[in-house]
């Protein structure tokens, strides 16, 4: 397992103790940055339609691979904290399948597919197309698709591409939008829906 050495949207965060956490160790990346809140006892604040959607309550996802049918199931939050093992385990399933190439996801990202799956009222685990993507893939995409952002967020474990079994890609993307807790991009060609937990947008 080879992991991708990159900054974190999380380094800009206005904690300066979590910031200088970071910053004097890069090597630690995404995950030392959590594991520092962590260890200092320090929460992360879920957007108010997570904190809505779950009121306290553990927060479960259920995920599968499509390349390399790999599953997930199991909570990832619970106490006020995200469980570092179920992350690891995440970030594996989320993988570059084609390169092979892991890196720490941000854990905002999987509070933004539990919310929009629990708000449909769904227990079935998302089918993930695409998670972390190398920038080697992600630039190998760009070159054959317009459709597909050189800068694009799945570089740096923020987006997936997924479906959501007996749900149709515009309800997904009708409901995700609605809360507000990021990108969605709707390919209803495709049949699937793109989640990111960057700033609130769509297309």
């Amino acid at each position: 397992m080879r992991l991708f050495a990159h900054s974190c949207p999380a380094c800009d965060a206005q904690d300066e103790a979590l910031q200088a956490a970071c910053e004097s160790s890069p090597a630690l990346g995404r995950r030392g940055l959590f594991a520092a809140a962590v260890a200092g006892a320090a929460t992360l604040a879920a957007p108010p339609a997570v904190a809505q959607v779950f009121a306290g309550r553990p927060r479960a996802l259920g995920i599968r691979r499509v390349q390399t049918g790999e599953n997930f199931s199991g909570v990832y939050w619970r106490d006020g904290r995200y469980e570092r093992n179920a992350l690891r385990q995440l970030d594996w399933v989320l993988r570059d399948p084609g390169m092979e190439e892991a890196t720490p996801m941000d854990p905002r990202l999987f509070d933004v597919l539990a919310s929009v799956q629990a708000r449909m009222g769904s227990d079935e685990a998302w089918l993930v197309i695409s998670g972390y993507r190398a920038p080697e893939t992600n630039a190998a995409r760009a070159r054959q698709s317009r459709r597909v952002s050189r800068v694009s967020l799945h570089m740096s474990g923020m987006a997936a591409d997924v479906q959501l079994p007996g749900r149709a890609s515009l309800q997904l993307a009708r409901v995700a939008a609605e809360m507000q807790l990021g990108g969605v991009g709707l390919y209803r060609r495709d049949g699937f829906i793109h989640l990111d937990c960057g700033p609130a947008r769509r297309w």
